[in-house]
């Protein structure tokens, strides 16, 4: 096939693009179709407004003050974590602080390159492009971005058989966003071509009263400390988690306590949708009390507790397993999973007799 001349595009400075006014920037537009307008509001809009995550902030910063300063784009980024920590919205703010437009695409509505051509094309010089759930996109929309995000060029074929003609457009210089669960599952060549890589950690129990105190004044409901204290304790150390938490306990307090959240109409709440001290809910109990007293502490299959819980084994791993392992009250062995002595604890049920121990007789 002949290679045609390459195409450039009308590459007109930054300050004669749209201003961020013209292009949705905030998450009452293109937030809309991902998350509802309570969340949006949730949302912090400026990166001074963000809490915790202060490592991941101060180099974001940096690195944004030295593209604003050179007046180029900011170099492509991939943030990777559990859910509900902060990707989407340090997604939001930075194009904020980049005083530049956003477009938002999620992984698996990518099916093939087609799909990917009319965003890049569309998209105005340092505009920010965010793709969440960016390790569920096909192999061939991945491949077709390597060019895109190096050369800020893409590769179209047009026409048929002996006519068809290869035609390089360039497009103008962008920045990547992915956000992704499972790095693990990003190809080496796709995750190599982000200049910058942020893990987001769980927030501590500080960081989560601060946000609890935030958002219940957005929600104009009234929260004690000790009530914000109580509520980030059953959090999970996750925010989304605290933020769904604390919209229960308003609609609690506005229905049972005219409104005021204190310690203990915080415990009544949560005591009715039977999320415990820890933060367990229904379903992790259930599965450690499979494990306990059903299966003796373990070691036990994963397919067993599923089975028996009626549960698929995909939940069990993606949903539950995650708190119960970094709240060290499950192991993953080779032979399977094993409830810790800080289960039985928890539970208040007493200990399985060691692996190997003589039988209980009926004089001990």
């Amino acid at each position: 096939m002949a290679r045609e001349k390459i195409i450039n595009s009308d590459d007109s400075p930054w300050e004669d693009e749209p201003s961020s006014a013209e292009v949705s920037l905030g998450p009452e537009s293109d937030l809309a179709s991902a998350a509802s307008a309570e969340d949006s509001n949730l949302r912090p809009s400026r990166m001074a407004e963000m809490i915790g995550q202060m490592d991941v902030k101060e180099r974001l910063q940096i690195a944004i003050d030295a593209a604003k300063r050179r007046g180029e784009s900011l170099g492509h980024i991939l943030f990777d974590g559990p859910p509900g920590l902060g990707k989407t919205t340090f997604a939001t703010v930075i194009p904020q602080e980049m005083n530049v437009p956003v477009e938002f695409l999620s992984g698996p509505v990518l099916k093939a390159p087609k799909d990917l051509i009319p965003c890049l094309t569309n998209l105005v010089a340092h505009q920010v492009l965010f793709i969440d759930e960016i390790h569920r996109i096909p192999k061939a929309v991945e491949e077709y971005l390597y060019t895109a995000m190096e050369d800020f060029r893409i590769d179209m074929v047009i026409g048929e058989g002996i006519n068809a003609r290869t035609h390089s457009f360039q497009l103008r210089p962008f920045t990547l966003i992915g956000a992704t669960t499972r790095a693990g599952m990003l190809s080496g060549p796709l995750r190599d071509r982000f200049q910058i890589r942020e893990h987001l950690g769980y927030y501590s129990h500080l960081e989560l009263q601060q946000i609890i105190h935030r958002n219940a004044a957005i929600l104009k409901v009234v929260v004690e400390a000790q009530a914000a204290a109580e509520i980030a304790s059953r959090s999970r150390g996750t925010p989304r988690v605290a933020n769904n938490r604390l919209r229960w306990i308003r609609d609690y307090a506005q229905s049972r306590a005219d409104g005021l959240v204190s310690l203990e109409v915080a415990r009544e709440a949560m005591r009715m949708v039977k999320i415990d001290e820890l933060g367990l809910d229904h379903q992790d109990r259930s599965y450690l009390e499979v494990l306990i007293r059903i299966c003796g502490g373990g070691p036990t299959g994963i397919e067993t507790i599923a089975a028996t819980m009626n549960v698929a084994t995909d939940t069990l791993t993606d949903d539950v397993e995650p708190f119960l392992l970094r709240s060290e009250l499950i192991l993953r062995t080779p032979r399977g999973r094993v409830a810790t002595p800080k289960a039985f604890s928890h539970l208040k049920l007493p200990m399985a007799p060691a692996p190997g121990a003589a039988p209980r007789t009926l004089f001990d």
